[in-house]
């Protein structure tokens, strides 16, 4: 979408993305009575370096608390923290970029917001879509649900690992990484991350844990597979 020059912020760099992209979100965390903080720390010292921050349903100033923790112990641990949707929020908690939709903000407009070195990802869900944020200035595009998933309503069916296939080919021929999301299991991983994507979207499987402990355990045991993974690549 070209938005003219007086609008349009390129992105001066695309990241190299960590195999594994854990989503924090925050309604399937606190439904398991846990605090966001615990799972962020928890998942840190697992090993994770990528975690991006979702509250669909947390009013701004709650939500900007919450980046803050975060925000905090992902620089404390050198790792790199995305926020969903709202770059506003990105920006006030110093977080490393937005991640955006298909009815959010335009990834234009929200590279005015963060700057053209945050990172800005896109999701898509069809090859249109695909070929459309290919020509927007994106740090990376995700492409799902994968695998159908009750943690998002997407409005999309399973998009299945044969349009996994063809959204890597598309992106690496345009030098955008890929990340895959949607049901995506520690038994189906493998499988996703042959089929072409440099980074796998992770809710509720990283949230398999009965404690804090256990969810420590769980981001390590992901954080080895992905080391196997990229061995065999």
């Amino acid at each position: 979408m070209d938005h003219g020059p007086e609008r349009s912020v390129r992105a001066s760099a695309r990241p190299a993305l960590p195999p594994l992209y854990a989503i924090l979100d925050i309604d399937a965390v606190t439904a398991r009575a846990w605090a966001p903080g615990d799972v962020c720390a928890a998942w840190l010292a697992g090993g994770v370096r990528l975690i991006q921050l979702r509250a669909k349903s947390l009013p701004s100033g709650a939500f900007l608390t919450v980046a803050d923790a975060c925000a905090a112990l992902c620089r404390a641990a050198g790792a790199r923290l995305i926020i969903n949707d709202r770059a506003d929020i990105a920006v006030l908690c110093g977080a490393d970029g937005v991640h955006v939709g298909q009815d959010d903000l335009c990834v234009a407009d929200a590279r005015l917001v963060v700057g053209p070195s945050a990172i800005v990802g896109l999701s898509t869900h069809t090859q249109a879509q695909m070929a459309d944020a290919l020509r927007e200035a994106v740090s990376y595009v995700a492409i799902g649900p994968v695998y159908g998933t009750r943690t998002k309503d997407t409005g999309y069916e399973a998009v299945g690992l044969e349009a996994v296939r063809r959204a890597a080919g598309a992106a690496h021929a345009a030098g955008v990484p890929l990340v895959a999301i949607g049901g995506i299991t520690r038994d189906r991983a493998a499988d996703v991350h042959a089929a072409g994507a440099d980074s796998l979207a992770v809710v509720s499987d990283l949230l398999d844990a009965p404690d804090g402990r256990g969810l420590e355990a769980r981001a390590r045991e992901w954080m080895h597979a992905a080391a196997v993974w990229r061995a065999r690549a």
